[in-house]
């Protein structure tokens, strides 16, 4: 058996719709696939009923944007399976309107910059999305004309964090809300550890067990982290996943949903842990 535990869908940042994600995990012959949008849970009663009657077991996730209270860089922690998902709301939602309020806020400084671009350009982008993200404002950028290349030097230019239009967000405390996610019931894994440099706070949470896996396999993870991160998930009896970070056409750096998978073990593992 194989997974890829790492997909975005056009209820957060991506570009494709759940049903697509499921036809494209078929054609990839994968056994489990995990929708796991930014902040939002939206998109998975569709891959669901997608799903339902053919070979591709669905995992409901959620991929939760935090700041590590340490070092205060950003940390992603996807949440697997919530046997209790209202509980998590409250975060989901906040998040989501902190985000949405600061894209909103770069979107107007924008449309000064260009005034081709109108924010109901990139409201109706993201008239699907739980919040607003990067890509519906590149997006919106491009369909003007402003740029061919919507993920490219622009976009740091514009709303990079040293950007001329960059609002900050405030995201809630990694601790938080991995506390929360346990009152949820869910399955709790650290994404992407090489993206935000993650591997200390890995360390220090698997000594307080209180996450349940590593996606060790991720394509922002060079091999020294990979590798420190499956000799850690070893240490502890994590979980290493892994996941494709699926995001369609909105990407600087495209993948095909499968690009990454969880290997049969984990995948085993997986599902006796969700079960």
């Amino acid at each position: 058996m194989k997974g890829d535990l790492h997909c975005h869908s056009i209820f957060s940042d991506g570009s494709a719709t759940p049903e697509q994600i499921g036809k494209y995990a078929l054609r990839q012959g994968l056994d489990l696939i995990a929708l796991t949008d930014h902040d939002t849970m939206n998109g998975i009663s569709r891959l669901c009923t997608y799903a339902d009657g053919t070979s591709l077991t669905v995992v409901p996730g959620v991929e939760c944007t935090t700041k590590d209270p340490f070092t205060g860089r950003p940390v992603h922690v996807l949440c697997y399976a919530p046997k209790k998902p209202l509980i998590l709301e409250p975060v989901l939602d906040e998040t989501s309107r902190r985000r949405r309020e600061a894209k909103l806020a770069m979107a107007e400084k924008i449309q000064k910059l260009y005034p081709a671009v109108q924010t109901e350009d990139v409201l109706d982008l993201s008239r699907h999305s739980a919040s607003i993200f990067e890509s519906h404002i590149m997006m919106a950028l491009a369909n003007a004309g402003i740029t061919n290349h919507p993920f490219g030097p622009l976009l740091g230019e514009l709303i990079g964090k040293q950007g001329s239009c960059y609002v900050p967000i405030h995201y809630p405390d990694t601790l938080e809300v991995i506390d929360v996610m346990h009152q949820a019931e869910g399955i709790v894994v650290i994404a992407h550890p090489g993206q935000f440099d993650s591997v200390d706070l890995i360390r220090r949470l698997a000594r307080e067990k209180v996450i349940h896996g590593i996606e060790c396999m991720h394509y922002k993870n060079s091999e020294d982290v990979t590798k420190t991160c499956l000799e850690i998930a070893a240490s502890y009896d994590l979980l290493a996943t892994g996941g494709s970070d699926f995001h369609g056409m909105y990407t600087k750096s495209p993948h095909p949903v499968g690009f990454r998978t969880t290997d049969n073990r984990n995948t085993q593992r997986f599902l006796e842990y969700i079960q």
